[in-house]
């Protein structure tokens, strides 16, 4: 029973307009009549050419790359409907950018993450909708619901598809530290055991290996990460479990595509087999590679936004 007896509508920005494309079609439904342009100086325009009056409202926008520009549409979107007395908001982030900066890792540095969740709330927004926050306490910003979906189950799909279940051939491993509970849980649904990659950074965006906790030799190894950046880490990693471990072949996946600055030079030069990641970014031409693949996170989406609106539980999807 829908008690808030609102229609549903979708509008999104221009930060990932094919996976908005692909989730309204999974709904059926058509994208609203929203136009999201910038003025010659880049100040975001927002023009609402339909009544949102009353509506239960979800906008898709990832605040990846341009970060400050796709932030900024978000925003203006969700004033729009605010103020044209829209029902209910949901921003539906895919991607929540600004996430790494969750905390003070030394003296004086801001808490990012914290003033972006103020500035989602403030705007106008009544629920957030993403996936694989990069910290998890960062729900706990936000005055607001926040459902954090896993893609996790879509990986593990796609590995027993690939591999089999309970494959003892076959471990899965965490890139770092602080990405076992992660990586023990992604483990877990697949049946595999996990090793640890063991590293010591010596400044932001690289990383030095420095040991393999867990038995990786004649295996295929699955590295399993929220996000690839640079790569740094990822292939470093994979290099290491190759030569030092001794594993057979090194598979990886990630949700978020972020592959900034030399990511493609070094996923080809990697020892990577394959690198799977999610669509919560868009794939960019410049930044196509034959080892890189790409699955759809459409339907989760389109199946979350549906039971956000007939207010179902959301949980077997986190599952």
């Amino acid at each position: 029973m829908i008690s808030h007896g609102k229609n549903i509508k979708v509008f999104c920005g221009n930060s990932n307009r094919k996976l908005a494309e692909d989730i309204a079609r999974d709904m059926g439904v058509s994208l609203g009549d929203m136009q999201v342009s910038h003025f010659s100086d880049g100040e975001a325009s927002v023009s609402l050419y339909e009544t949102v009056r009353g509506s239960d409202v979800f906008l898709i926008q990832s605040t990846c790359g341009p970060v400050n520009d796709n932030l900024m549409e978000l925003l203006v979107m969700i004033d729009a409907c605010r103020r044209a007395s829209a029902g209910r908001i949901t921003a539906v982030m895919p991607y929540f950018g600004y996430a790494r900066q969750d905390r003070k890792a030394k003296a004086h540095d801001p808490i990012s993450a914290k003033l972006v969740a103020n500035l989602i709330t403030v705007a106008g927004a009544d629920r957030v909708l993403t996936m694989d926050l990069h910290a998890n306490q960062i729900q706990g910003f936000f005055d607001i619901p926040v459902d954090n979906m896993a893609g996790a189950p879509l990986f593990a799909e796609y590995y027993n598809n690939l591999f089999g279940e309970n494959n003892d051939n076959v471990i899965v491993v965490s890139p770092d530290v602080g990405s076992v509970a992660r990586s023990r849980n992604f483990a877990h649904k697949l049946g595999l055991n996990l090793a640890i990659v063991d590293k010591r950074r010596e400044r932001a965006n690289q990383s030095e290996v420095m040991n393999i906790i867990g038995d990786v030799k004649g295996k295929d190894v699955i590295l399993f990460d929220d996000m690839v950046d640079t790569a740094g880490s990822l292939c470093g990693a994979a290099k290491a479990l190759v030569e030092i471990g001794g594993a057979r072949d090194v598979y990886a996946c990630a949700t978020h595509a972020i592959l900034s600055g030399p990511a493609i030079e070094r996923v080809k030069e990697s020892y990577l087999k394959e690198l799977v990641l999610l669509d919560t970014i868009p794939e960019l031409p410049e930044k196509k590679c034959d080892k890189i693949k790409f699955l759809s996170v459409a339907h989760m989406f389109g199946e979350a936004i549906e039971r956000i609106y007939e207010e179902v539980a959301l949980s077997s999807l986190f599952r």
